[in-house]
């Protein structure tokens, strides 16, 4: 299968390095980066130094900063930027005049209109091919160092869901397929702030107890959410759900954790995101939620407590002391 990997970040780097070395199918993969210079880094020492300074790019991976290039003889494009690019990336391929089949790994909502990314691949590349979205609980660390890890991809063309997911699985890569598009997405976006939410949580020393409590009633917000927005009850209990939900918020590899263990420590926000050099997803995506479940009338108090220190500057303390002294009621609401 020829392959564009389409963003040359942490993720999308992974996944090329992934895809290589399948021993199962012959892939011949095509990594894109938007950014001329970085490309020309890439072709001289063949290492992606920002993101993975211990790994050498095969010999095999094909690099480009044209668009056209990476896609003229796709048979996949894996979408892999952050979810502020996915609708000028979909507008751009749309444009090549290339009907490619688009699958993105995006996670989250776009800012301002609180879309999911199938809502911007809706308006962006519906009737040119099919599309969906690939999952799941997997830093990019470890699938570039060939990891045992499990995704899902999924797809309103379920036949076309099965096909990629099959073409893209390996004893490595576990790839699962679905027809829940909104449900995988929600969990994929939302754990992103329940994770920073838990990263509060452990700074503050809290303990296991209280980060169990934590992630359980934060899949309890993803799925009120999931279910309003469309979604089904056993896609949060899968690997976008639960299985995601739990990685990011107990891993040390999670930035959205790294975030909020540095909140805890009293450290501004942007001091925090300027070190950690890399995006953050659950800090964009906070506010869109909670203006969801505003909307939609859904209570989500962790996602408010989280907003209420990532936009209001309320220390992380009295965020967790209101949410502690909430009145008691039934679990199961």
């Amino acid at each position: 299968m020829r392959i564009a990997v389409m963003g040359a970040g942490a993720w999308g780097t992974a996944l090329a390095l992934s895809l290589c070395a399948s021993t199962v199918s012959a892939h011949q993969v095509t990594l894109w980066t938007r950014s001329r210079q970085h490309l020309a880094d890439l072709v001289s020492e063949r290492i992606n130094h920002r993101y993975f300074p211990a790994f050498s790019l095969p010999a095999s991976l094909r690099l480009t900063a044209g668009l056209e290039e990476a896609v003229e003889d796709a048979d996949l494009a894996l979408i892999v930027v952050p979810v502020s690019g996915l609708r000028e990336t979909l507008r751009e391929i749309a444009a090549s005049g290339k009907r490619v089949p688009v699958i993105w790994g995006c996670k989250g909502f776009e800012s301002q209109s609180a879309k999911l990314p199938h809502q911007v691949a809706d308006e962006e590349y519906a009737g040119v091919a099919p599309y969906g979205v690939l999952s799941g609980p997997s830093f990019a660390l470890e699938v570039a160092q060939g990891l045992p890890a499990a995704l899902t991809l999924a797809s309103e063309d379920g036949e076309f869901a099965r096909e990629v997911a099959a073409q893209l699985h390996t004893p490595r890569l576990r790839v699962y397929s679905c027809t829940d598009v909104v449900g995988v997405e929600t969990g994929g976006a939302v754990k992103n702030v329940i994770s920073i939410a838990a990263g509060i949580c452990d700074g503050m020393g809290f303990g296991y107890n209280a980060r169990a409590a934590l992630i359980t009633r934060g899949l309890a917000e993803i799925t009120r959410l999931g279910l309003k927005l469309g979604g089904r009850m056993e896609t949060f209990l899968g690997l976008t759900g639960v299985g995601d939900l739990t990685l990011t918020c107990t891993g040390d590899l999670s930035r959205n954790r790294r975030v909020g263990l540095a909140l805890a420590a009293g450290r501004s926000l942007p001091d925090i995101l300027q070190e950690l050099g890399h995006i953050a997803e659950g800090v964009h995506t906070a506010r869109e939620v909670l203006r969801l479940s505003h909307l939609m009338d859904i209570e989500m108090p962790i996602t408010k407590g989280v907003c209420s220190i990532l936009d209001d500057g309320v220390p992380a303390g009295q965020a967790v002391e209101a949410l502690l002294n909430r009145e008691p009621k039934s679990e199961i609401y």
